[in-house]
């Protein structure tokens, strides 16, 4: 946040304040631990009590627009990191692919989204529920201690951790299909806070704010969130101005996945995304979206 705000006024004074959300304290279920809010309900209650002016998250992380907290806003969309997944082993073990790993692996995760591609993927391979940040799991990966062999893990956060050679294998996201706002981080302030509006505005990236808008959009029609086993990405043709967004629903039995694509005009991203979400559910995605545990 620091670093995203180097010309800011001298009269404004920056003070980076840690929360730990509930999400990275309980090392259960997050569905047990606050479930779409988990990594966002204790720093909103700072926002909202006026202990902060801003927040800042992946938005992967944050619930959908019919989820969020009466009051907040987002004030700013960055630019968008890379947003595939990423095979990580324990430090010292050979380089593998997912493909090659033996039968009966215990591959960690904690979404429901990357459990479903596994067991329609890899069914040899067997998906264990993990907790905890990034380097927390890490950390526990090599030392044996994560319940888990490998682990699939964001390589945007990698890369904020300077861990990139961490991944073993880097996944092809028109197979492992990514997450809804993956790679993007979003800096939100209390929706009557105009001062701190005017001050974020300046940080969003335009291409990136289309495109999550789309994605977002998908999940709110779906009705889902950071535990919906569901992908929605976004992309912007400059040439054309039209964005396309590609949306699916995963089975977590390792049935078939339903797919779907819309594009429209980059000026109404939301309209687009919710098309894409309202075919999904027009084609028995419920049925799939039911199965979530």
């Amino acid at each position: 946040m620091r670093g995203a705000l180097p010309h800011h006024p001298p009269s404004v004074q920056l003070e980076v304040v840690e929360v730990v959300s509930d999400g990275d304290r309980y090392g259960g279920p997050l569905s047990q631990s606050g479930g779409k809010g988990a990594f966002t309900t204790r720093a909103d209650k700072k926002l909202l009590a006026g202990a902060v002016e801003a927040t800042i998250a992946c938005a992967k992380d944050t619930p959908s627009p019919h989820d969020r907290a009466h009051g907040i806003t987002v004030g700013a969309v960055l630019s968008r990191e890379d947003p595939r997944d990423v095979l990580v082993l324990p430090t010292g073990h050979a380089p593998t692919t997912l493909a090659d790993l033996p039968p009966g692996t215990r591959v960690g995760t904690n979404a429901p989204r990357r459990a479903a591609l596994l067991q329609a993927l890899y069914p040899k391979l067997v998906a264990v529920q993990i907790r905890g940040n990034a380097d927390g799991r890490l950390a526990k990966l090599d030392s044996g201690e994560l319940g888990a062999d490998v682990m699939i893990a964001a390589l945007a956060g990698l890369r904020r951790l300077g861990l990139v050679d961490r991944a073993s294998e880097i996944l092809d996201p028109t197979v492992w299909l990514p997450a809804a706002g993956a790679g993007i981080v979003v800096v939100e302030h209390r929706t009557d806070d105009s001062a701190t509006a005017e001050l974020l505005s300046t940080l969003t990236h335009p291409t990136t704010r289309i495109a999550l808008a789309a994605e977002r959009a998908v999940l709110q029609a779906l009705e889902g969130g950071c535990l919906t086993a569901a992908s929605a990405h976004a992309t912007l043709d400059a040439t054309t101005h039209q964005v396309t967004v590609h949306a699916a629903v995963l089975d977590p039995t390792g049935g078939p996945t339903l797919r779907t694509a819309s594009s429209g005009p980059a000026d109404c991203p939301a309209d687009v995304g919710r098309s894409a979400g309202l075919e999904l559910l027009a084609a028995g995605a419920s049925r799939l979206l039911a199965l979530t545990p």
